[in-house]
């Protein structure tokens, strides 16, 4: 017990410097992984999308170029052209898939590579929806009101998953019949991904103090924690549905991408990194290398996040893009 001369005055004083430690700490944990930057409106609503396409300025991108070598096509969000646009990066350079006046984010491909899905705000609040591989035949597949962010394929690609009023919904594209994957989870989650057999789904779901990664028996729509903490999200499972990668700050207080077992064990940390926050992790097809954002700012709206390799083998860290001021929510196939 801590002991005063003056009771009277030390009293709330105490209290006062405990409720602003608990603040702080709330405010720490909450940050560690917040999902508040991504797929949020930064727009007020208007009344319909404008008509005609119109990027805010002029890029000429034969002159961006990767910065190693690498196999298949990586999509991206980047502001650079002024507003959030969806970017295709292969071996060969920078392609712009979507070029308007709003905002395009968290493009996922589809199981087959032949599709992307992404969130968007023509209309001021964010909808889902699904382009061809090129960027045509853009097509709103789940549009209300409400917020629809951090949409995430089905494994048989016929389906969709997504963040709605802090809670996943799912739902089928040809039948367009929404549900609520699940229903029982009280608490706010998001920012799915689903094993490749279609059997569990990995979530990040709130706890009293920040967040923690879950995975989702779907035939039983019951969900286990697999880290602790509040400090752990953005789960996303290897191809072959064996390996978690997901995002931590407890081993340096930023942010890395770590490994482990869909029941949780095996934890290792993959980028041993203490001088950067190494963000937003996607696996190659391969299963071999991960895709990640890395930058010295905690925030993706601050800072320079350029994209980066890690072998999940020796832990080897490679710059992958470095051209544009930022490049955030890889997705590879």
């Amino acid at each position: 017990m801590i002991k005063s001369a003056n009771s009277r005055t030390a009293a709330p004083a105490l209290a006062a410097s405990t409720a602003l430690a608990l603040a702080l700490t709330i405010a720490l944990a909450a940050g560690a992984c917040s999902r508040g930057d991504a797929g949020r409106p930064t727009a007020a609503a208007t009344s319909a999308a404008p008509s005609t396409p119109a990027p805010s300025t002029p890029l000429e991108l034969s002159r961006f170029k990767p910065d190693s070598d690498f196999r298949g096509r990586i999509v991206f969000q980047s502001d650079t052209d002024g507003d959030n646009e969806i970017y295709e990066l292969t071996r060969d350079g920078v392609r712009r898939l979507t070029d308007n006046a709003w905002s395009d984010e968290y493009p996922r491909w589809s199981p087959d590579g032949t599709r992307i899905v992404f969130t968007a705000n023509p209309r001021g609040h964010y909808d889902i929806f699904v382009m061809n591989a090129d960027g045509t035949g853009i097509t709103a597949v789940a549009a209300t009101p409400a917020d629809e962010t951090e949409p995430a394929w089905l494994p048989d690609g016929a389906g969709l998953a997504f963040t709605r009023d802090d809670a996943l919904w799912a739902i089928d594209l040809a039948a367009k019949r929404e549900r609520r994957v699940l229903p029982d989870f009280s608490r706010s989650h998001g920012l799915s991904d689903f094993a490749s057999g279609g059997g569990l789904a990995a979530f990040t779901g709130k706890r009293l103090l920040g967040w923690d990664v879950f995975v989702a028996d779907l035939a039983r729509a019951t969900a286990t924690p697999l880290t602790k903490g509040g400090k752990s999200c953005r789960p996303r499972f290897s191809h072959d549905g064996r390996t978690i990668a997901y995002v931590s700050s407890l081993a340096d207080g930023k942010g890395d991408v770590f490994l482990m077992n869909p029941d949780g064990s095996g934890k290792v940390r993959l980028t041993e990194r203490n001088d950067t926050v190494d963000y937003f992790p996607a696996w190659s097809p391969d299963d071999k290398y991960i895709v990640f954002c890395s930058s010295d700012e905690h925030s993706p709206k601050k800072g320079r996040w350029s994209l980066f390799l890690v072998d999940t083998a020796t832990k080897l860290v490679t710059p992958l893009f470095s051209g544009f001021e930022k490049a955030l929510f890889p997705d590879w196939h």
